[in-house]
């Protein structure tokens, strides 16, 4: 089971005022971001047409991942602090850790091209609940370190402590609540303790399912149960015994992913060349979407439409560059890359 250093959880524990979750509240935006670009980029080397289910499952979990860094956003402007999104350091480096060393030294995230066994190494390693539901098994926890949940639950546990006084009314103008992307009740002001406690609940729901049932709702599985739909190749399904991957098929055709070189840099690329010129284009665009995101958790948050907007802007920009071959005559094509580039 995937997990964070427990000092992480210390600090929040720890939290005498608003200002001392200034920086847990940034991790959490941090966090939240850091799992849509190698999600993105699964989803992106998938060939049009193909493999459609999979590429739908994973889309709908990557729209969910930007609504959780919405809501730690808001509860950060909530207490009075502003999340950095536009800033060298906020985009991990690929292939490397996640923030707040999740997983420990030895756990790395790429950008790489879709797989089974990405899927089960990787990405179900990020979004392992606290309590597993047995329908896999279930790993050893070490001693030094805990889990996201924990780390969240840990949160609103020093919120509830700290109580309504850290909230500060003057924020609410400043917070992302309006657009069409997130149902309002995802996506709502937080005034106080009882807001900020089901925002954290929805993260925790949507990631990880219940301690009794992997749906986040009556009938959508929460992320890690609809990663394992992917890996077994078979939906989930209640049985006499409790829950297994033995629905109906989700298949997967190997020959419809793009070979993509993984974790590209644009420096590999000759200036000029097709994939450079691509490549570049692709980073200062989510560089862009970046700068949106930093205008509307600062200030503007009706520019919230306009942000996301502009992912699947990026989108249509992948489509292209991941059918671009790294050089003339290569087997290999260009990947994605999430460099940060001042713009």
């Amino acid at each position: 089971m995937i997990r964070l250093h427990r000092n992480y959880v210390r600090a929040v524990r720890q939290a005498r005022a608003a200002q001392d979750l200034f920086g847990p509240l940034q991790n959490a935006i941090e966090l939240e971001h850091s799992t849509i670009p190698p999600y993105f980029t699964a989803t992106a080397s998938l060939v049009a047409g193909k493999n459609e289910a999979i590429s739908g499952l994973i889309r709908a979990i990557t729209m969910q991942e930007m609504l959780h860094m919405c809501i730690a956003s808001n509860i950060l402007i909530a207490i009075g602090g502003q999340p950095q999104i536009n800033r060298p350091g906020f985009v991990p480096e690929y292939p490397g850790p996640l923030p707040m060393h999740i997983g420990g030294p030895d756990f790395t995230v790429g950008i790489e091209a879709f797989s089974r066994d990405l899927v089960k190494q990787v990405f179900m390693q990020i979004e392992e609940p606290e309590e597993p539901i047995p329908v896999s098994e279930k790993a050893e926890i070490e001693p030094e370190y805990e889990t996201i949940g924990a780390f969240y639950r840990a949160l609103q546990a020093k919120i509830v402590e700290l109580g309504d006084g850290i909230f500060e009314p003057s924020s609410l103008p400043r917070q992302v609540v309006q657009g069409n992307w997130f149902p309002p009740d995802q996506l709502f002001a937080i005034t106080g303790v009882d807001s900020a406690v089901r925002a954290i609940d929805i993260i925790v729901l949507q990631g990880e399912g219940s301690s009794s049932s992997p749906y986040e709702s009556p009938d959508v599985l929460a992320h890690f149960y609809r990663f394992g739909e992917i890996h077994a190749g078979r939906a989930l399904v209640k049985t006499p015994d409790g829950y297994a991957y033995a629905g109906a098929p989700i298949p997967f055709d190997d020959n419809g992913v793009y070979p993509l070189r993984p974790n590209c840099k644009l420096a590999q690329f000759t200036p000029g060349s097709q994939a450079h010129t691509r490549l570049a284009a692709f980073i200062y665009s989510y560089n862009s979407l970046l700068n949106a995101l930093h205008t509307c958790f600062n200030g503007q948050p009706g520019q919230l439409d306009a942000a996301i907007g502009l992912m699947y802007s990026l989108r249509i920009e992948a489509v292209a560059l991941v059918q671009t071959p790294v050089a003339p005559g290569s087997a290999q094509n260009v990947g994605l890359s999430f460099e940060y580039m001042q713009t």
